[in-house]
C-alpha cells in the first residue's frame, strides 16, 4: 500500500482575509513569547499593517506570515525590529495549530523569517517558563532552532495598597529629576549601557538614534495613547558631578481595572534609586486615583503597577520583595545570532575561455623574426 506525503506548506505574509484565522488559532494554539505589547499591536494590526506598505519608515514596523496548506492557515507569526538600525528583531508572536506537525510548521515559520529579514544579525524572544506543556513545546521549538538562554526574567506587580502607603509615608529625594527630550538622547544610551552586562548589551545593539523620537514616532505614540486611554509619563535622573544619567523611569497609566506599566533603568551604582524612583511614581498614581475620584464619584477598585527585573538585577528584586510585590510570572529571554552568507555573482569574463580571449587577441599572419643587435652602432661622428 503506497502512503500519501503530506501536502507541502506554504509560508506566505499576511493578507486583511487572515486576520480571522489568526485570531482562532492564537486563541487555542498558541506558542505565546512574552511580549508586554503583544495585545497592543493585534488591536492596531490592521493600521501598522497598512503602514508597512508604505515608504520608510513605516515599512519595517512589523513582518508577520502565516503558514498555510491548501486554504487552511495552520500556524502565524509576527516579527519586528528591535533597533534603529534593524541588526536585531525579535519573535513578537507565533502560533502553530496542535498536532504531530506543530514542532515543523514552527520552525517552517521561524526559518523563514531568518531568511527573510537580511538586515537581522540577531534575533531575540521572551518565553514564558512555566510548567505547562505549551510553555515545554515553545522551549522545545526555539532551541530546535537555535536559541539559547540569555536571562532569566521575573514580572512583578506592587499592589496598589503597597503604593497607596509608600506615597503617603515616604518623600522621594530627587533634586534632579528632570524631563525627557531628544536633546537627552546621549544621556539615556550611557545609562542603558552601563545598567546592561556586554552579552546583552551586545545582542540589543543600542545607538543613540534609538532614544530619539522623530515627528511622525511622537504622532504615531500619541495616536496610540489617545486611541488606548492611556498616558505615558517619563523622566530621569541627572548627576551634575558626573554629567550623567544615573536613573530613567517610564510609567504607562492605564484604565482603573488594568495593571499599569513601569520600565525602569537604574545605574548599577546607583541602586539606592530605586526606593526614590518608585516612590515618585506612587505619588504620582496616588495623585491620579486622587483626581479620578474627584471625577467620578464611584468606587473602583485600582489597580498596581507591573514591572520586570532580570537575573542581574539582584538588588531590585531584593527591594520588591522588601515592598510585598507579588511575582505574577517568569520569563526567559532568548538569543541566536544569523550570518547570511552572501550571494556570490559569477563575473562575466570567467565565462569566456581564456584560450578565446588570446585566440582573438592574436595577429593575422606569423611574424617574421628579425635580426637582433647585441650592441649598439657606433657613431663614426663621435670619434
Amino acid at each position: 500500500m503506497q502512503l500519501f506525503s503530506p501536502p507541502s506548506v506554504t509560508v506566505r505574509p499576511v493578507q486583511y482575509r487572515d486576520l480571522e484565522a489568526i485570531h482562532l488559532l492564537g486563541m487555542h494554539n498558541s506558542l505565546e513569547t512574552a511580549s508586554d505589547n503583544a495585545e497592543q499591536i493585534n488591536q492596531w494590526f490592521k493600521l501598522v499593517r497598512f503602514m508597512s506598505w508604505l515608504p520608510s519608515p513605516f515599512r519595517n514596523v512589523f513582518r508577520a506570515y502565516v503558514a498555510q496548506v491548501g486554504s487552511e492557515i495552520l500556524g502565524f507569526i509576527r516579527v519586528s525590529p528591535v533597533n534603529h538600525s534593524r541588526t536585531t528583531w525579535q519573535i513578537d508572536q507565533i502560533s502553530v495549530i496542535s498536532g504531530i506537525q506543530r514542532q515543523n510548521i514552527g520552525t517552517q515559520l521561524i526559518r523563514h523569517c531568518l531568511e527573510s529579514c537580511w538586515e537581522a544579525r540577531t534575533w531575540i524572544l521572551n518565553v514564558d517558563v512555566n510548567s505547562d506543556d505549551s510553555s515545554k513545546d515553545a522551549i522545545a521549538l526555539y532551541r530546535q532552532n537555535g536559541f539559547q538562554p540569555l536571562a532569566q526574567m521575573t514580572h512583578w506587580e506592587i499592589p496598589f495598597e503597597s503604593l497607596h502607603e509608600i506615597a503617603q509615608n515616604q518623600q522621594p529625594d530627587l533634586p534632579n529629576l528632570l524631563p525627557v527630550s531628544n536633546a537627552d538622547a546621549f544621556l539615556l544610551y550611557q545609562l542603558d549601557t552601563a545598567a546592561m552586562p556586554p552579552q546583552i548589551r551586545q545582542v540589543y545593539d543600542l545607538s543613540i538614534n534609538d532614544f530619539r523620537y522623530s515627528l511622525v514616532d511622537k504622532a504615531i505614540e500619541h495616536g496610540q495613547n489617545v486611541f488606548s486611554a492611556v498616558q505615558n509619563i517619563t523622566g530621569y535622573v541627572y548627576e551634575p558631578q558626573r554629567k550623567a544619567a544615573i536613573g530613567y523611569f517610564s510609567l504607562v497609566l492605564q484604565t482603573a481595572k488594568s495593571p499599569h506599566h513601569c520600565q525602569l533603568t537604574v545605574h548599577p551604582a546607583y541602586t539606592w534609586l530605586y526606593k526614590e524612583l518608585i516612590a515618585q511614581m506612587a505619588r504620582i498614581l496616588d495623585q491620579e486615583q486622587i483626581n479620578q475620584e474627584k471625577n467620578n464619584k464611584e468606587q473602583k477598585e485600582y489597580a498596581g503597577v507591573l514591572v520586570s527585573s532580570a537575573d542581574y538585577q539582584p538588588e531590585r528584586e531584593a527591594y520588591l520583595e522588601q515592598i510585598q510585590a507579588v511575582r505574577k510570572r517568569h520569563s526567559m529571554l532568548m538569543a541566536r545570532s544569523v550570518w547570511h552568507k552572501v550571494r556570490e555573482t559569477k563575473p562575466a569574463l570567467d565565462a569566456l575561455q581564456l584560450s578565446r580571449m588570446l585566440t582573438g587577441l592574436q595577429p593575422a599572419r606569423k611574424p617574421v623574426p628579425g635580426r637582433i643587435d647585441t650592441t649598439p652602432p657606433q657613431n663614426p661622428d663621435l670619434n
